[in-house]
């Protein structure tokens, strides 16, 4: 992995660059001392990272981060920043950073944040690469598109909202529950280290978490998986819960979490996460393996308004909106804010509405027991159930995509 360190204090560009020398798949090709040298720097030697400092008197990191990522998509960026501002962050990741860490940085972090910076620019060039391929092939010749996933491998569907309230975990719960059947099993992920509340959803606290699998991910059985996940008993459904305690959350590292999440893959036919509103590396590291995201918004104006921020960044972390499916929580017919006139607004087609029926919900929540189980055939439960056609629908889609034959013309 070529990285390119961007920093405007030499002591700060020489302590990176010994620490990473004794990473064996790690090269340093070049260093700059200036915003501006790092973006011709970027140009001349097609790094696949750039450490990149927020603050230099030239031109800052985010703007320099913006120009490499418009001329090299492939180029990861990692923002290294004295500011742990939630506004840095946000401003970083729209200009195109693929990760985010605070002054100074820890040693495993680091290192941590460069490989799965790397991994992704390895996996950009590739499709670049292939694209390539695919456009200059032979008259009559038929080459797999890239991203093609074989039919063995399960979908990843993440539920997210960047406002929190929503009800994402209600409805991550209730969709897990709706698409698990003895054909297409299902297993329902808290990526809410900290505060993650799906083992409550179920009544099922207590028990194994995370913590289990995280450190032995490399060495991974079925056996072993099925033993530590949560069966909850009155649906089948295989459960992953969070931590019990928000200190043990850093004891998982974005990279064990994306693993886990892809090995999970293996054994069921859907892996639904649960996610906090805060893009956490843990959160970003699910997008990137996430087949299907699933957004959530309400009709209240800051839920939309992050909604259309949050498509923003998507796009500029490569993401595309096909891969989206949007959906309204808690729909009142009573309020003019309508999901046609959402959909207009944000250019994004809202797919589903779940209508507002609090008592029902808010019931099953203080029980423990999830209203997929009981009251599936009222119109919230319908609505769940429309969205998990939903995401059957365009998985199924994305899948015939990929798995089309490109013929030259």
């Amino acid at each position: 992995m070529r990285v390119l360190i961007v920093d405007d204090i030499a002591e700060t560009r020489e302590n990176v660059r010994k620490l990473l020398q004794f990473e064996s798949d790690v090269e340093v090709v070049g260093t700059a001392r200036s915003g501006k040298e790092g973006i011709q720097l970027a140009h001349e030697l097609d790094p696949d990272v750039v450490l990149m400092d927020i603050n230099m008197p030239d031109i800052d990191g985010i703007t320099a981060t913006e120009e490499i990522r418009q001329k090299a998509p492939h180029i990861q960026v990692v923002i290294l920043s004295v500011q742990g501002d939630q506004n840095y962050m946000r401003r970083a990741m729209l200009a195109g950073a693929r990760d985010f860490l605070t002054k100074p940085p820890m040693g495993d972090e680091l290192i941590s944040a460069i490989k799965r910076a790397g991994e992704m620019a390895h996996t950009e060039r590739a499709k670049g690469a292939k694209q390539q391929f695919t456009a200059s092939a032979g008259a009559g010749a038929s080459v797999p598109m890239a991203g093609y996933t074989p039919a063995s491998r399960g979908k990843i569907v993440t539920v997210y909202s960047p406002k929190g309230g929503t009800g994402c975990t209600t409805i991550a719960v209730n969709l897990a529950i709706a698409l698990h059947n003895e054909d297409t099993r299902a297993v329902l992920v808290d990526a809410n280290l900290q505060f993650g509340d799906i083992a409550v959803f179920v009544n099922e606290q207590g028990k194994n978490t995370i913590l289990e699998l995280a450190p032995r991910v490399d060495e991974l059985e079925p056996e072993v998986v099925e033993e530590i996940l949560v069966k909850h008993e009155a649906s089948g459904l295989r459960i992953l819960a969070a931590p019990q305690r928000p200190e043990m959350a850093e004891k998982v590292s974005a990279d064990q979490f994306s693993k886990v999440l892809q090995f999970l893959q293996r054994m069921y036919s859907y892996v639904v996460v649960d996610t906090s509103s805060i893009l956490t590396d843990i959160i970003l590291s699910t997008f990137d393996v996430s087949d299907v995201i699933v957004l959530v918004t309400t009709q209240e104006i800051p839920a939309i308004k992050n909604a259309r921020l949050f498509l923003d960044l998507l796009l500029t972390m490569g993401i595309g909106k096909e891969r989206v499916v949007f959906a309204m929580n808690r729909y009142d017919k009573r309020i003019a804010i309508t999901p046609e006139r959402v959909s207009e607004n944000l250019k994004h087609e809202v797919s589903v509405t779940i209508p507002l029926e609090e008592k029902i919900v808010v019931t099953a929540v203080n029980r423990g027991v999830p209203f997929m189980l009981d009251n599936k055939s009222q119109p919230v439960g319908r609505g769940v159930l429309s969205l998990a056609e939903a995401v059957r629908a365009r998985l199924n889609v994305l899948e015939a995509e990929n798995e089309a034959p490109v013929i030259k013309r």
